[in-house]
């Protein structure tokens, strides 16, 4: 049966991996009783939503919509089937670096581009691309899932939009080898020469709707064949990254 609201998926991933209310309510450092309240009211705000997906490796737009694929690419660390209790805060794992530190066999370059930004608000005027610094990422992490490093690039986001998942300031990964939309997954993409991340979902006719994250100021975008030909997908995201 066909989970029908967030804490339904919610839950139904809990039970295939095996936690209980008090082992997330461990790792987001709550109490037991306030993650039981989740499932007794059917209510859950977008701070624990959000949580809760990275705890747990699952993709925001699954989880809050039922779109797209339930597992997700975020940072590499999405926890296995297997109880591994940790704050959720501590999961991403930092090595010091800097451009005169050799690279590891494993480990590939990916350009960050510092004066395109991608917004998740109003739009940004596309900007001529000069690199700046360089983010290092796992060659077998890449190759895992598919994405070829000569495709990859990494660029800032602007705008409260996609919030509470992709807030003001952090950085995606962008896949430019995959620009094949599946429904509720996450992509950058030109509209009508500005940038922006959002969810995308093919309309019958040819159309495309438009999502973001933050819905209560963004309303979704339904587009005709028309205006969705004014949409050129510059790719796939396929990993973000939020400094708190």
């Amino acid at each position: 049966m066909k989970e029908k609201t967030v804490t339904e998926r919610l839950k139904s991933v809990m039970t295939e991996k095996g936690y209980n209310n008090a082992d997330i309510a461990r790792a987001l450092s709550i109490t037991p009783q306030a993650v039981g309240k989740w499932f007794k009211t059917n209510s859950i705000s977008k701070e624990s939503i959000f949580a809760c997906s990275n705890f747990l490796g699952i993709s925001i737009a699954w989880l809050m919509n039922g779109e797209g694929d339930k597992y997700i690419f975020n940072d590499g660390n999405s926890p296995a089937n297997t109880k591994n209790i940790s704050n959720v805060n501590s999961y991403i794992q930092l090595e010091t670096w800097d451009s005169k530190t050799p690279l590891d066999d494993d480990e590939v370059e990916v350009p960050f581009y510092m004066e395109v930004e991608l917004s998740a608000g109003s739009g940004s005027v596309i900007q001529l691309e000069t690199t700046g610094p360089k983010l290092r990422f796992s060659k077998s992490t890449l190759r895992r899932y598919r994405i070829d490093p000569s495709n990859a690039a990494c660029v800032k986001v602007s705008g409260n939009s996609m919030e509470p998942v992709i807030p003001d300031g952090a950085t995606v990964g962008i896949d430019a080898g995959n620009t094949i939309i599946k429904d509720g997954d996450m992509y950058a993409i030109d509209w009508a020469g500005a940038l922006f991340v959002k969810t995308l979902t093919r309309r019958p006719g040819g159309g495309l709707r438009i999502r973001s994250f933050n819905m209560d100021e963004y309303p979704d975008e339904n587009l005709t064949l028309e205006e969705a030909q004014q949409v050129r997908v510059i790719g796939r995201v396929f990993w973000y990254s939020v400094l708190r």
